[in-house]
């Protein structure tokens, strides 16, 4: 749904937000970092990519802005892992003769050198404020086998990492590896307690021959970057189309009259689950014209208490103190008067 005071247009992140880096954690968000200053294999150290240089347009500006023009941009959403977010990246020039599809594979260059990504959003052009990562290319057949490369090496070091940090008796759970161009690779890991890694860290970078970055992440970036099967039945909200995490409380299980055990309310990432919020605006406005649970109300076979709601269909069903329970639409029943000496009816 488009807003005019949402910059985030076509489902892209607002133009001022900064490019991740390579290896960026599932939500964007990372806990602590070390990066070791071991030597790549070659002698030398290990160097970042270069920058970006900022966008520019193709002649065309939008209206001035505190005295600046702002250029107007080709930008294109990019994903740099299945359950990443998406971020904006500059279309480029080079790409004109092939223009970008949904789910095209492309190069893209960002702080820390070239990635593979996918695009998620077609171009739009739209006034373009900061730096953004470029589209360099679209992929080819050697860059995919590159990348099966890469990940095939971020396995290994991710076994190599398992044992070196219970080597260590380091209380952290590795769970996810990427190895990226230039000798540097990132290890995702959870813990529920500060650790210090700095000795593993040296020590993964000895027998990587890597530049290692450990980035240390909650349980929900873990189940999202790890994925999984819901108890739906369908794979992960978070590792396929939730952008980022909202916020649940208790409240929104209880509003939709769920049971409150942890099996009913808790995803596979121990917390509860993201899909509560999806249906809670919907209980909470269609349970407006519906009494409350205990309520004594007023029916055509006389007055009960409310014993169950069935908020959806708008039907409350109403014990009697001496005949069955009956259900009734919303509009049958109305609150009842409180019976003589009674302060309320609770």
């Amino acid at each position: 749904m488009s807003d005019e005071r949402n910059p985030s247009a076509a489902g892209l992140p607002p133009d001022d937000a900064p490019p991740p880096p390579s290896g960026e954690s599932a939500s964007g968000a990372a806990g602590a970092s070390v990066t070791s200053e071991v030597t790549s294999a070659g002698g030398r150290p290990a160097s970042a990519g270069p920058t970006t240089e900022a966008a520019t347009g193709s002649g065309k500006a939008a209206a001035p802005s505190g005295g600046r023009e702002v250029p107007v941009v080709p930008v294109v959403g990019i994903r740099l892992r299945p359950g990443g977010r998406v971020f904006a990246a500059h279309a480029g020039n080079g790409t004109a003769a092939t223009p970008l599809r949904v789910g095209m594979r492309v190069i893209v260059q960002a702080d820390r050198g070239t990635e593979l990504g996918i695009v998620t959003t077609a171009p739009v052009e739209r006034p373009t404020r900061g730096r953004l990562a470029r589209v360099v290319r679209v992929a080819d057949e050697r860059d995919g086998e590159r990348a099966a490369a890469e990940d095939r090496r971020a396995a290994d070091a991710l076994m190599v990492a398992r044992e070196a940090a219970a080597a260590l008796k380091l209380p952290v759970k590795m769970f996810h590896a990427d190895v990226h161009g230039g000798g540097r690779a990132t290890l995702y890991f959870a813990s529920d307690a500060r650790v210090d890694f700095r000795d593993l860290v040296r020590e993964l970078g000895t027998k990587l021959r890597l530049r290692v970055e450990m980035r240390q992440v909650g349980v929900r970036d873990e189940a999202k970057m790890v994925g999984g099967i819901g108890s739906c039945g369908r794979e992960l909200c978070c590792s396929t189309f939730l952008p980022r995490f909202a916020p649940v409380s208790i409240k929104a299980a209880k509003v939709q009259n769920i049971a409150l055990t942890p099996s009913k309310v808790s995803g596979q990432c121990g917390r509860l689950k993201c899909c509560l919020v999806y249906e809670e605006a919907n209980y909470v406005e269609a349970a407006k014209d519906l009494p409350r649970m205990g309520k004594r109300v007023e029916t055509p076979d006389g007055i009960g208490r409310v014993g169950d709601l069935d908020v959806l269909r708008g039907r409350v069903r109403v014990m009697f103190p001496d005949a069955p329970p009956k259900v009734y639409t919303a509009g049958e029943i109305k609150p009842a008067a409180l019976p003589p000496g009674s302060r309320n009816d609770s």
